[in-house]
């Protein structure tokens, strides 16, 4: 995936229906306010800050971060070489991206953008689905990305943090009451989808016996929390978070990948 073909600028493409006239508009929001939100103080999930400081250590390496994001898919668009398509923004002056999205449908819509708008690029692209351990440790050598959301994650943010008419960023939520230990580790899972951790929750309920459990659900930005985990040192609790991918639970998660097979 070297050398990425840039396509063009999405500003300077015509109307678009929906679900591509949402990814265009997304993306323009994003990058105007990029800057800004990079300089201001960033809302993240609070479990990690409610937890009793523990030893500390040296901070999260990008293959300890990646592992929390083990098994999550997102799609892309390549090229017939299996290059990144990326898009640009000439209004902003930042470099070209490749935008991913959480929904297969978007990246399919993109892709026929590609192929309506530019033949020659067209020819041959695709859609390639790529997991967000491998976007985040490409990310780390240097490869800017912007995520395209899942609108009805967006739609669920806003609901819960009413009064906010835009959500920025991937939308991700937790609960306290879904925090787990195993073997003397503590993991806090982050779901992609809102009516997964409602599962979850109604399945803790449950297995309480009826007590009033408070479903509280604290919403936060994927791209806030990676950023506290990678400045904040082990130990902080930002190293307990484990991510879920869309449609699955804890336990499947944890069962289906390797690489907690030991530690759980």
């Amino acid at each position: 995936m070297s050398n990425p073909t840039p396509s063009p600028s999405p500003s300077a493409a015509p109307p678009l229906p929906n679900p591509l006239a949402a990814a265009s508009s997304f993306l323009h929001h994003h990058l105007s306010r990029l800057a800004s939100r990079l300089a201001a103080p960033r809302p993240a999930l609070a479990t990690a800050a409610t937890r009793a400081p523990g030893p500390q250590g040296a901070s999260l390496s990008p293959d300890e971060v990646a592992r929390a994001l083990t098994g999550t898919p997102v799609f892309t668009v390549c090229n017939s070489s299996n290059e990144f398509v990326l898009v640009s923004d000439p209004a902003t002056g930042l470099r070209s991206l490749g935008l991913l999205c959480f929904r297969s449908e978007d990246a399919d819509a993109l892709l026929s953008h590609v192929r309506t708008q530019q033949l020659v690029l067209g020819k041959g692209a695709k859609v390639v689905p790529i997991t967000l351990d491998q976007v985040y440790m490409l990310k780390a050598e240097g490869i800017a990305f912007r995520f395209l959301p899942d609108p009805l994650q967006i739609k669920n943010a806003l609901e819960l943090k009413s009064g906010l008419t835009a959500f920025d960023g991937v939308p991700v939520f937790q609960s306290d009451l879904l925090v787990v230990k195993k073997q003397k580790k503590r993991y806090c899972p982050i779901y992609f989808q809102k009516e997964d951790i409602e599962r979850e929750l109604t399945r803790a309920s449950k297995a309480s016996r009826g007590s009033a459990l408070s479903k509280k659900i604290m919403v936060g930005s994927l791209e806030d929390v990676l950023k506290k985990m990678e400045i904040n040192e082990r130990n902080s609790g930002w190293d307990d978070f484990i991510f879920i991918p869309p449609g699955k639970s804890l336990n499947q998660h944890i069962n289906e990948d390797s690489t907690y097979a030991v530690v759980m």
